[in-house]
């Protein structure tokens, strides 16, 4: 309980102490998506689902466990997240949410939307500074590793054809 404790401490003072670069421009991506996200820290694993929508130059991102609770929404504005409903703030949830839209840009609106020296990307792999390495086994069918901290691993939920 103690180890646990320490450790999500440990990550929120870590969440906090960097910031995960947000673009200069929002990204033309393909929305809405619906992603199952696999948080793995290596004593646990948590699956969450993960909505992110557009509504005129905002991008709305809620994340929420298996059984529909809320964990995070947040609204990127003019290049800040600020805070969507009543849920407290999640310095964890920002910085993945971040790391997120890094991975979601196309690489072709890459140079448009980070500056240099902030990212690099070859061989189906991204790098976002200042600790985010992105590998890819498909555009939505990917692994973000973080420096020190956890593993998300993310895939898209594809809607049934037959609903």
């Amino acid at each position: 309980m103690i180890r646990a404790l320490l450790l999500g401490l440990s990550l929120l003072l870590t969440a906090c102490a960097t910031t995960t670069p947000l673009p200069s421009s929002v990204p033309e991506l393909d929305l809405p998506l619906s992603l199952h996200v696999q948080r793995d820290d290596g004593a646990t694993s948590q699956d969450w689902l993960l909505v992110v929508q557009e509504e005129a130059d905002t991008l709305r991102w809620s994340l929420f466990d298996p059984l529909g609770v809320p964990l995070a929404r947040q609204q990127l504005i003019d290049g800040e997240w600020h805070n969507d409903g009543l849920l407290p703030p999640n310095a964890e949830a920002r910085q993945l949410f971040a790391a997120l839209l890094f991975a979601l840009v196309p690489a072709q609106q890459l140079a448009h939307t980070y500056p240099p020296g902030e990212w690099t990307a070859a061989d189906g792999q991204r790098r976002l500074n200042p600790d985010w390495r992105i590998g890819y086994r498909a555009p939505l069918n990917f692994t973000l590793n973080r420096v020190e901290g956890p593993r998300y691993r993310v895939t898209a939920l594809i809607p049934d054809s037959d609903s």
